[in-house]
């Protein structure tokens, strides 16, 4: 499985961003998608996680501004992120992996045996 992930740059505080992450192979291994995200010098955290069949789970400290959705047809996972601050200025990273029924296995980053390649989300003051 190959991840291509989009859709990161530089926006004023208070706006919007929009990452994409599509995966090709068997989509039996992007039964799962998620996003992390990562500050250089910290350990990278999760952010939201997705079921295939479209069970959602966010981090508390982007809860009611972030978005997690996806389109199985185009094998693709979506990160809408609303009312960004300076603190969430990172490197943003997509994850995928085989069906795992819980919820908290799936904010963990040993559960996902595919990364893409981080896009930067920088968000300024």
């Amino acid at each position: 499985v190959q991840l291509q992930a989009s859709g990161g740059g530089l926006v004023q505080a208070g706006g919007s961003l929009r990452l994409s992450c599509t995966a090709s192979g068997p989509t039996s291994n992007s039964a799962k998608m998620a996003w992390f995200r990562q500050v250089p010098g910290k350990e990278r955290e999760f952010v939201a996680a997705i079921t295939s069949g479209g069970t959602a789970d966010h981090a508390d400290s982007v809860k009611g501004r972030f978005t997690i959705s996806r389109d199985n047809r185009k094998n693709t996972a979506y990160l809408q992120m609303d009312n960004l601050r300076p603190e969430d200025t990172a490197v943003y990273f997509c994850a995928a992996g085989s069906p795992d029924p819980s919820s908290r296995s799936r904010r963990l980053q040993r559960a996902y045996a595919y990364w893409g390649q981080g896009t930067p989300v920088t968000v300024s003051s």
